[in-house]
């Protein structure tokens, strides 16, 4: 055994940063890690979504931290696929003297009781002639200002610092003793492999034992279990459409953004990525957005899983039970996983960004806004719950019941939105959408439930927002319902109005503000959030395209008639996915995903468009259909 003396390394990594899209994300229901196509782990937080880094190369290539296996003599980057509806991440490299893979994965457990130590798997094998691999981890804890120290052994390795530990296991058969590990802070190993041949390494966060040599058969058989969780978890999906694969491959990635102790969910499990290269609108979204989750919900609960439901039911019920007032009502924007509300913003200045893109931030100061939309999108969520079999006690009934309470009173206040701009509370017209959208699903709740409620002064608040929009939120002039009260600016996020019954899909008022949305929003059938420059939000540069609103334009053309336009559109947004089907949160000017990666909302809203667009294509509404 051998020690080295602690330190803190400042150099590592390779002078080129990844593309954000070159990444595939593997997870455990805990937490994931991005695996880019050279074979090297650069992003993974231990224990949880929200704990800080162990590997960050992907933000910072000289403090980050990293993993990398990959060929010893090729630079040539690996071709990626998933194991057929898993998250088991292959790797391929081919060289002149054979082929090999890096099979990646985490073995999830769903039970909320289970403490064993959590596995990030890294099997190597060699699947035609002989194959040279090298392997270099460098771990960087705390976002890389942690000192830690590194001990080796003959079956592995330990790296700790003061908060956490990960220890490496070698994966290899008895008595073999070619994987050996060399080096002080950072470790570097070869690895050759003839034919059939695997070996590789297992990485355990906060162990419970020393390092140790791993029998092929047994990660082996943690790779089956693997493949068999993700199988039968799929199997649950009720989706019979068009568009299986890629509705599939984002159902996962829901699955895998989701944190099974505690039933919440994150809305990327990335911090720092830009949303404009060189930017600073750089963001930490490895929380549970009341939004974010709730959206997940309810597209999950349209492809027939129920148990994400139910948990995130129990999470939030939970949030309101702690009690008190925040800044954004009864509930908080956003949390920790835990519950936690504390999640100050922080810039960590030893950072560069990726590729340059600095501030790198994490925590998220939107905890402390007033976001009065979230409690629309939470009502509308537990409704679809509720159309689908779930059904909310008398404890969650005074809870919702205490929620409407509250937004009957607030309703009418200026907030930051759902952007989350820091450019000061205004009238947001989504804002009190939402907030109509809250009173109308409790009131069917009561109604279909037969439970007590103060329906009355809940419909007199409904009647009174509903006509408050129509009269500040609709502009003449411009024919569209806009941003803002009394207002010239147009949002994206009112693509959701007929979605969520506001108006009515064919209403000739709902066809203008899409006309209009078409001429200010939509570039090349991809939809911007909003104007920047014409609607400041308190920060410099600009942003791609969003996709949310993306595949919501498809939704919303599709509910208007022109479902044949829509579905052009929708496989055109299909094209922007990655080369494993993810999608990030935006699309930059060149067609490169930016922001966090891979982003919940993009993946929920190509969810809602795929089954829109599979109930409504090839039923093109005819004339008349429209009452005015």
């Amino acid at each position: 055994m051998r020690e080295c003396r602690r330190r803190k390394a400042v150099t590592m990594g390779t002078s080129e940063y990844a593309r954000i899209a070159d990444h595939g994300l593997i997870g455990d229901l805990r937490t994931t890690a991005l695996v880019a196509t050279d074979g090297t782990i650069d992003w993974w937080c231990v224990p949880r979504f929200d704990s800080p880094s162990v590997f960050a190369s992907l933000v910072d290539q000289r403090t980050g931290g990293h993993c990398r296996i990959r060929p010893a003599r090729s630079d040539a980057p690996g071709r990626q696929l998933y194991f057929p509806d898993t998250a088991v991440l292959i790797t391929r490299f081919s060289t002149d003297e054979g082929i090999g893979e890096v099979v990646d994965f985490m073995p999830p457990s769903p039970d909320p009781a289970d403490a064993t130590p959590r596995w990030l798997v890294r099997m190597v094998r060699c699947v035609r002639g002989r194959m040279d691999f090298r392997l270099d981890i460098a771990p960087r804890f705390d976002y890389g200002r942690a000192l830690h120290q590194t001990v080796v052994t003959d079956e592995g390795a330990l790296f700790e610092s003061a908060d956490t530990s990960v220890v490496l296991h070698t994966i290899r058969e008895p008595g073999d003793t070619g994987m050996r590990l060399v080096g002080e802070l950072d470790l570097h190993a070869e690895i050759t492999l003839e034919t059939g041949q695997v070996r590789g390494i297992v990485l355990e966060q906060n162990p419970l034992g020393p390092p140790r040599a791993l029998p092929v058969a047994e990660v082996e058989r943690a790779f089956q279990d693997t493949v068999r969780f993700w199988h039968t978890w799929l199997s649950r999906s009720t989706y019979q459409g068009r568009w299986r694969e890629a509705v599939d491959r984002s159902a996962i990635t829901l699955k895998l953004l989701t944190h099974a102790p505690s039933g919440a969910l994150v809305a990327a499990p990335t911090a720092g990525l830009p949303e404009q290269l060189g930017g600073e609108r750089n963001w930490d979204y490895r929380y549970t957005w009341v939004r974010d989750a709730s959206f997940a919900v309810s597209s999950l609960l349209d492809l027939g899983f129920t148990d994400e439901a139910t948990a995130f039911a129990r999470w939030l019920a939970d949030r309101y039970e702690e009690g008190g007032i925040g800044p954004s009502g009864p509930l908080r924007v956003l949390y920790r996983v835990d519950g936690s509300p504390d999640v100050p913003e922080q810039v960590l200045d030893h950072w560069e960004g990726h590729r340059g893109s600095a501030p790198v931030r994490v925590g998220n100061a939107a905890g402390d806004q007033l976001q009065l939309d979230i409690y629309g999108e939470l009502f509308d969520a537990l409704y679809r719950a509720h159309q689908h079999g779930l059904r909310v006690g008398r404890p969650g009934w005074r809870a919702l019941c205490g929620l409407l309470d509250w937004l009957a009173d607030n309703w009418d206040r200026t907030d930051e939105g759902i952007w989350e701009t820091r450019g000061g509370r205004r009238d947001f017209t989504y804002g009190r959408v939402m907030s109509w959208v809250a009173f109308d699903r409790g009131l069917r709740l009561a109604a279909e439930l037969g439970l007590p409620a103060p329906v009355e002064r809940w419909r007199a608040a409904r009647d009174l927002v509903h006509d408050q929009v129509w009269q500040h939120g609709w502009n003449p002039e411009r024919r569209a319902f806009t941003q803002q009260y009394g207002g010239e600016v147009l949002d994206a996020s009112l693509l959701r109005m007929a979605r969520a019954g506001f108006v009515a899909p064919q209403e000739p008022a709902w066809l203008d503000t899409l006309a209009a949305m078409e001429r200010d929003l939509v570039v090349d059938g991809q939809v911007l959030r909003y104007d920047p420059a014409a609607s400041p939000d308190g920060l410099v540069g600009s942003e791609g395209t969003f996709s949310l609103c993306t595949f919501d334009y498809v939704g919303a053309l599709a509910r208007s008639g022109r479902s044949a336009e829509a579905r052009l559109l929708f496989e055109r947004a299909l094209t922007h996915a990655n080369h494993l089907g993810l999608h990030a949160e935006e699309i930059g000017p060149t067609g490169e995903q930016l922001g966090n990666f891979p982003q919940a909302f993009t993946h929920l809203a190509l969810i809602d468009a795929a089954v829109t667009l599979d109930r409504l294509c090839g039923t093109e509404p005819g004339p008349g259909l429209w009452v005015g």
